[in-house]
């Protein structure tokens, strides 16, 4: 990972640009970088690489979607960063959210390529839809966020420095809406206090509405 130059804490994100979920804990911590001093890395994971040795032990419509829609959009990703640079990620995941998520269009074809077109990237990327020569750079970038949590979670990971300089890593936290302002803030200050507690794994809860994306428009 290229070092921080800016002083700020870096905070590294890993997302799958499919996962409305990750997508909205993407939105909190972009509003977290406006009253915390944090800067955000974006590097890509797989929901379909996370799964792909377990197919048949999940319910047919995930399967489906991972089989049919997961690996066309981080394909184009992952070709994105090899030839533009890993600064292109933050630009390219919002363009591709906010029309799969936000506006409900999905993570297909045109979205995709909409999206490259928004933020000034060459259509040619989406050749690498259907197959691309970077898929050991996804993997290992896959690797290397999942790693640090476990294979029992999912996207979005994060991992900011500790105090003694390791890294602290979880998954999530999965919030719905996404809290702006101050009430970013502290739920970013109670996730670090958590996480950062020796021995501390899980924290959860049960509901039972989707991702709310009202407040993302």
């Amino acid at each position: 990972m290229s070092e921080q130059t800016s002083g700020k804490t870096p905070v590294d994100f890993w997302f799958d640009p499919l996962c409305p979920w990750a997508w909205m804990t993407s939105r909190w911590v972009l509003e977290v970088e406006k009253v915390r001093d944090i800067e955000v890395r974006w590097h890509l994971m797989s929901l379909a690489v996370l799964n792909e040795n377990k197919l048949d032990e999940l319910p047919a419509e995930y399967r489906e979607l991972l089989e049919t829609k997961a690996w066309g959009p981080v394909r184009v990703v992952i070709a994105a960063q090899e030839e533009h640079g890993a600064e292109v990620l933050g630009d390219l995941y919002t363009a591709i959210g906010t029309r799969a998520h936000n506006q409900g269009e999905g993570a297909g074809k045109e979205v995709v390529a909409a999206a490259l077109k928004e933020v000034g990237l060459p259509d040619s990327l989406m050749d690498h839809w259907d197959s691309t020569p970077y898929e050991p750079q996804l993997r290992a970038s896959h690797k290397e966020g999942i790693d640090k949590v476990g294979q029992d979670v999912g996207t979005p990971v994060i991992a900011v420095p500790g105090a003694d300089g390791e890294q602290i890593a979880f998954f999530g936290p999965v919030v719905t809406p996404a809290p702006k302002g101050e009430e970013a803030a502290k739920l970013w200050d109670g996730t670090l206090l958590v996480a950062s507690v020796p021995g501390f794994y899980e924290i959860k809860r049960t509901r039972t509405q989707g991702p709310d994306f009202s407040n993302l428009v």
